[in-house]
């Protein structure tokens, strides 16, 4: 793991894997690495929430870990679950060929590390350091929150069969949220946060030309002026970043230069997810490309 000295440091660091980090970001983003706290980022989707935890990760030459939450998962799915059928196995292979008396010791063996399937967030313990990536919490339940939060207080969790496990150097959490619904106060509480917006049309059109230095400067403006535009449109899903970096690879793709009505209407699928926002937004293409 490299170390990092100050949150200008950690922006190039991130601005060399094509990450650009504000100066608000970078700061949380090192205080969350000093303070070995967890890192909750708010935001409309595609604002590079996900994106943050992947550049740490190559940055700071980690392993990335990844824990998608959805409506549902439970602590199991997220920590360690056993191998049933590798377990069945092991049990009749030893009752096929034991005594009687061995077979009451197998009970013993079929608890041991053979038969552990480590989920994301045990991984992340035992192979610290690495970066954690729990993604749109927002999406699990209460119950699953108080887990997580239990685990991000003490970096440590028990398994009944083999005892307690800790990590040696806590791992890099960052813990991402679409705001679907609240995060609760006492996770909140446990993370640093910061909230992602959209950038600015000058940061947007750097990003685009650090990310795809293959699109014309010309293109890449256009393109980000226009979604800059869209997000002022009354949608059901206004465009991130994410969709803007889509929609300038797609027209390069195609051997586009410049951004006409034409090839807009052609490629809107590339940035728009929804059939009223295409309309909406083919109603406004002339005043959406204008100068």
């Amino acid at each position: 793991m490299s170390a990092v000295g100050s949150a200008g440091e950690l922006a190039e660091c991130l601005r060399a894997t094509g990450y650009l980090a504000g100066e608000g970001l970078a700061t949380v983003g090192y205080l969350a690495l000093a303070l070995h706290r967890p890192l909750l980022l708010e935001g409309e989707p595609g604002t590079g929430k996900t994106s943050l935890a992947s550049a740490l990760a190559e940055a700071l030459d980690l392993d990335l870990i990844r824990l998608q939450c959805y409506e549902g998962i439970d602590a199991s799915q997220a920590l360690y679950d056993w191998d049933f059928p590798r377990q069945i196995l092991h049990l009749r292979t030893v009752e096929a060929t034991s005594s009687d008396a061995a077979v009451e010791e197998v009970e013993k063996s079929l608890f041991d590390e053979r038969f552990l399937l480590s989920r994301p967030v045990l991984r992340a313990l035992r192979e610290s350091p690495a970066v954690l990536l729990v993604d749109e919490i927002d999406r699990a339940d209460d119950e699953f929150e108080a887990f997580l939060l239990e685990v991000l207080s003490t970096y440590e969790v028990t398994i009944p069969e083999l005892g307690t496990i800790t990590a040696e150097v806590p791992p890099i959490v960052v813990l991402t949220s679409n705001r679907t619904r609240e995060v609760h106060d006492a996770l909140k509480r446990r993370c640093l946060y910061h909230w992602i917006d959209h950038p600015g049309l000058a940061r947007e059109i750097e990003i685009v030309r650090t990310r795809l230095p293959e699109v014309s400067a010309r293109l890449a403006e256009q393109v980000t002026r226009s979604v800059q535009r869209m997000r002022d449109l009354d949608l059901l899903k206004p465009p991130g970043v994410a969709e803007t970096l889509d929609w300038a690879r797609a027209l390069d793709a195609l051997g586009a230069d410049v951004l006409d009505v034409e090839t807009a209407a052609a490629t809107l699928g590339a940035v728009l997810k929804y059939r009223e926002d295409t309309d909406r937004v083919r109603e406004s293409l002339d005043r959406l490309l204008a100068s």
